[in-house]
């Protein structure tokens, strides 16, 4: 049932940036000076779904917001910069993206990143969770299958956890299977859904081409190809760029489009996206599905369907490494 929800929540992605209707969000970009933050704060200040966009980094945010507020759409553009004006960036957020953090590089997994990143996340989080605790947040930063146990620890720290308005972005598996199966089988990929379990990393990306809509037959070898591809998509970026950066467009493009969900699930519509979140599906305590999103952030989670065998399988790949992941964010936090 889910795969159905999900196309029509995702048939009209073309058509985002003209929604009409009355809005009222409020969106925090916190690393809006970096790769993905700028053109994801772009993308945000193009939608009428937006009405105010706050944009926070550490260095250059003034000139990044001068420039994205000469834009002639309604959404009115703040910036803040430095810890010293993080708290007062946050305040009456709806919607908080966090895509702060250093980028791969070649020869570097996202665990790689884990250092720096978990840093910045652990305190991002601690401000969002003191000053807009009720806001949806959406964790960018990889790796996010560790990032996300780490924001969650720390709301259960401040005493404003709540499991349903805390997401891993990992809608760009998701825009990059579509694209690969569309190539791939001669298909309109405006109309191709995949979902996507699993995690957002390497072996934990489990793109469920059994569940592909519309309705796809794929021989072994495609799905292997295809599976692999999709679990690799990062590196192939990586590797293009040849020590110049990573997915930075398309994960601005993944990113916005996420939040574009949640502002129409807040306002009451019916939308579906896959992300990575507290879970029961799974032994995992974090796992990926297709969530319908609503005013209380997650309104159902619909699992993971009936898998193939080769899902299965691959299913089967991705836990040990999952468990790893959320061990070490949550052990993270506990160190501090």
């Amino acid at each position: 049932m889910f795969s159905r929800l999900v196309t029509r929540s995702l048939s009209s992605g073309s058509r985002y940036l003209s929604t009409s209707g009355k809005n009222n969000a409020k969106v925090g970009v916190l690393g809006a000076s970096g790769g993905i933050g700028q053109p994801m704060s772009l993308l945000l200040k193009q939608s009428p779904l937006v009405t105010q966009l706050v944009l926070y980094d550490v260095v250059n945010t003034a000139g990044v917001a001068a420039d994205i507020s000469h834009i002639n759409t309604p959404a009115q553009v703040t910036s803040f910069q430095g810890p010293e004006e993080l708290n007062d960036a946050l305040i009456g957020c709806d919607i908080v993206l966090i895509p702060a953090g250093v980028p791969r590089k070649p020869g570097m997994t996202r665990d790689d990143l884990f250092n720096t990143n978990a840093t910045i996340v652990l305190k991002l989080s601690e401000a969002a969770a003191k000053s807009c605790p009720n806001a949806i947040l959406g964790v960018i930063s990889n790796p996010v299958n560790s990032t996300v146990p780490i924001a969650s620890e720390i709301y259960k720290k401040a005493g404003v956890y709540n499991p349903k308005r805390i997401f891993g972005v990992s809608t760009l598996d998701i825009v990059r299977a579509n694209t690969f199966v569309a190539e791939a089988k001669g298909l309109d990929v405006t109309t191709v859904n995949v979902p996507v379990i699993g995690g957002h990393s390497g072996v934990t990306i489990l793109p469920l081409l059994s569940q592909v809509t519309p309705n796809t037959s794929f021989s072994d070898e495609e799905l292997v190809r295809l599976t692999d591809r999709i679990q690799n998509a990062g590196t192939e970026v990586v590797n293009a760029k040849a020590g110049a950066g990573s997915a930075t467009l398309s994960m601005a493009y993944a990113g916005a489009r996420f939040c574009f969900s949640v502002i129409k699930g807040l306002k009451g519509e019916q939308v579906v996206e896959c992300a990575y979140v507290k879970s029961d599906v799974t032994e995992a305590s974090y796992f990926a599905t297709p969530l319908r999103l609503g005013p209380n952030g997650i309104e159902e989670n619909y699992g993971m369907g009936k898998l193939s065998s080769f899902e299965e399988g691959k299913l089967s790949e991705a836990l040990p490494e999952l468990f790893k992941n959320i061990k070490k964010g949550e052990e993270f936090v506990a160190s501090q």
